[in-house]
């Protein structure tokens, strides 16, 4: 068993309590009120400018083979992902452009971007974020909202293509062989902070 499939093996509990959440249970059957919906895309929001950042920063470190995947990520992101939350936004009428960090989402950026300061550690803290929203949308998508908005956030997280991407993380978490006792504590904090921020403020 390689690292990524145990930090998968330990994540799961964690991944279990997401899905228990009353924001992804609301997401999921397309009934979550809209003023909790638009907070969240705003705090989302802001939360993927950070990724993008941790994403060139773990770029800069990266062996040869793995700078493209992490630079096409930090494009992806900021283009596709971001393009997504502008979109639905305007759906919801939220205010990315005057939305601040809440707690949860200052304390995980910062996380992220402290975690990526050493390449392999950054890969596993930042784990959590790619591999559980996969889960969840593959999760989600076996009932989907009939809601189309919330349809619409279902099917990005459960397109094959984004599980792809995930799995290409592992796959370079693997090859990067951090210590496996500290990948496992940032991955399991990676974790915590993803359960936290769903407590929209």
């Amino acid at each position: 068993m390689g690292l990524s499939e145990k930090l998968h093996a330990v994540g799961l509990p964690l991944l279990r309590e997401q899905l228990a959440h009353p924001t992804v249970v609301g997401i999921g059957r397309g009934d979550l009120p809209e003023p909790v919906f638009r907070s969240w895309l705003e705090q989302d929001y802001l939360f993927l400018l950070d990724y993008v950042r941790v994403f060139a920063r773990l770029a800069w470190q990266a062996p040869d083979g793995h700078v493209g995947d992490l630079v096409d990520l930090a494009h992806a992101t900021f283009h596709d992902e971001l393009d997504l939350h502008r979109s639905m936004s305007a759906e919801f009428g939220a205010d990315l452009e005057g939305a601040r960090k809440g707690p949860a989402c200052a304390a995980y950026t910062a996380f992220l971007l402290e975690s990526a300061t050493d390449y392999g550690e950054g890969l596993a803290a930042l784990y959590p974020c790619m591999w559980g929203y996969s889960m969840l949308g593959g999760k989600l998508a076996e009932n989907p909202p009939a809601e189309p908005r919330y349809r619409a956030w279902v099917d990005t997280y459960a397109d094959p293509g984004f599980a792809a991407l995930a799995a290409r993380i592992g796959e370079m978490i693997d090859e990067a062989a951090p210590d496996p006792a500290r990948a496992e504590a940032l991955f399991v904090e990676g974790m915590r902070h993803e359960l936290a921020f769903w407590d929209v403020p």
